[in-house]
């Protein structure tokens, strides 16, 4: 890998190779000045469930800045996870879903990605766990020193491996089984922590655990403990689950039966094993943690804790993702970084997954050729200088797909006050989330928004351009 020369390190001068490639100290120095960068992803994980992870808690929350308005700009996995790499909305990296002609591995172009960037400064990476949907066999992406994927081994991939399961070590398929050893998140951890102990370099970790999605499979440790079987859980019944009156929402909203009493059950028993999943991540982060402080890095490693996107438990009768509720599109969004935060706590800016690798490259001093994000660290040293008030949500449906076909097509805007949506069905939804945080009343044909629906449609033409594939919003010109 060639040596650190990246802007904001500057190099001594008269230092020799052997000088730079620093090793492992003996005190409290780190191997090198550029900070080591980890990312902890999960898979479908809600904002509002960190209070379930103790370890988070104490290790970063505690220790970090939660950002309280955390977000994706495509709520579906495999875009989501195209954003993070790229730092680009899907209109730009052509991932829409997780499988087709617009989505999926096969359409994600994996020249330039975060990973590109740093190795090519001279950190170490490593990825650990899901990498995009559709991905399988043996190719490792460019950028990628130490390759550990789940691999669909030539089938179609299962989104959630927790067991049986094959990875790419590195070129060669390796199948887990279902001893209890095999269990997917504790596999990952024991590899991650073996990357930390062993690199020499500046690193980038991208541990990227499946945890919780579908069918949300926990740990036989955590199968069974009394929060998780529901003891300590009550039913999640929010202001608007299973709503009533849906008499206001877009057509395909109002064509969706309420939930009957099985239904409800199915959904308070994937809450309870989606917890359940968790706790083993929560480990994962200890072990992580540990690693980090062990080998005296974890001062100058900034640890970025987040979800790829939400999911409904019920609310206005949805089950699902890819739609831009709040359920959907807001997650965890947590950053420790000991070396440059000072006061942990919380901020309100809106920051979303295309941040995520602009961010990275500014702490490593490289460029983010094509990124339409923006760096999060002015909001670490607390100036934040002029910050975004709005940003953009994509979805294309594709039939067939499992997981977005119930939604047509779509873009939206989410600003500090307002979430607008135009569907590709000429339906509008706009609610006034300071007034109506659980977006029970779409207020898109009430006369005293007049003004404010104007305004954001003028935004979602800027924004969402171009558009979905097969959507055209010409509809929402003025006149």
């Amino acid at each position: 890998m060639a040596l650190i020369a990246a802007a904001g390190f500057a190099v001594a001068a008269g230092a020799t190779t052997a000088g730079l490639a620093l090793m492992r100290s003996s005190g409290s120095e780190t191997r090198s000045g550029a900070p080591n960068i980890v990312l902890i992803l999960t898979d479908d994980q809600r904002w509002d469930t960190l209070r379930a992870m103790p370890a988070v808690q104490r290790l970063l929350v505690q220790r970090g800045v939660t950002f309280e308005n955390g977000f994706v700009v495509n709520s579906l996995c495999c875009p989501s996870r195209a954003s993070i790499l790229t730092g680009q909305y899907s209109h730009s990296t052509g991932v829409y879903l997780n499988g087709g002609p617009n989505g999926g591995f096969q359409a994600f172009r994996d020249g330039s990605t975060i990973a590109t960037w740093l190795d090519g400064a001279g950190y170490e990476t490593g990825l650990f766990g899901k990498y995009l949907n559709r991905y399988g066999n043996t190719y490792v992406p460019p950028g990628w020193d130490r390759w550990f994927a789940f691999s669909g081994h030539g089938e179609r991939a299962r989104p959630a491996p927790y067991f049986d399961y094959y990875v790419n070590d590195d070129g060669e398929l390796v199948r887990f089984r279902k001893a209890d050893e095999d269990y997917s998140t504790d596999v990952l951890a024991r590899q991650a922590v073996d990357f930390v102990n062993g690199a020499d370099a500046p690193f980038f970790l991208y541990f990227s655990t499946t945890a919780p999605h579908r069918p949300a499979v926990p740990p036989p440790r955590y199968a069974t403990t009394p929060q998780i079987s529901g003891l300590g859980l009550p039913p999640w019944r929010p202001q608007n689950y299973n709503e009533a009156d849906v008499s206001d929402k877009p057509g395909w909203i109002r064509r969706l039966p309420r939930l009957n009493v099985a239904q409800s059950a199915e959904t308070d028993d994937l809450r309870r094993n989606q917890y359940g999943t968790i706790r083993a991540v929560d480990d994962a982060v200890r072990e992580i943690v540990q690693a980090l402080e062990d080998t005296r890095e974890l001062e100058n490693t900034l640890i970025l804790f987040m979800s790829d996107n939400g999911e409904s438990w019920g609310e206005h009768r949805w089950t699902r993702k890819s739609l831009a509720y709040e359920e959907n599109i807001r997650v965890p969004f947590v950053v420790r970084w000991d070396a440059r935060i000072a006061e942990p706590g919380t901020d309100d800016h809106l920051v979303a997954n295309i941040d995520v690798a602009p961010t990275f490259a500014a702490a490593a001093g490289v460029q983010a050729p094509g990124a339409e994000g923006k760096s999060i660290l002015p909001l670490l040293r607390g100036t934040p200088g002029a910050w975004r008030d709005d940003f953009l949500v994509e979805h294309l449906q594709l039939a067939g797909d499992s997981e977005g076909a119930a939604a047509p097509g779509y873009c939206a805007v989410r600003s500090t006050r307002f979430l607008y949506a135009a569907y590709a069905t000429r339906e509008e939804e706009l609610y006034d989330l300071a007034r109506d945080p659980f977006q029970l009343e779409n207020v898109s044909a009430e006369r005293g928004y007049a003004r404010d629906l104007e305004s954001l449609r003028k935004r979602l033409l800027t924004l969402c351009n171009p558009p979905p594939p097969g959507l055209d919003f010409g509809w929402l010109e003025p006149g």
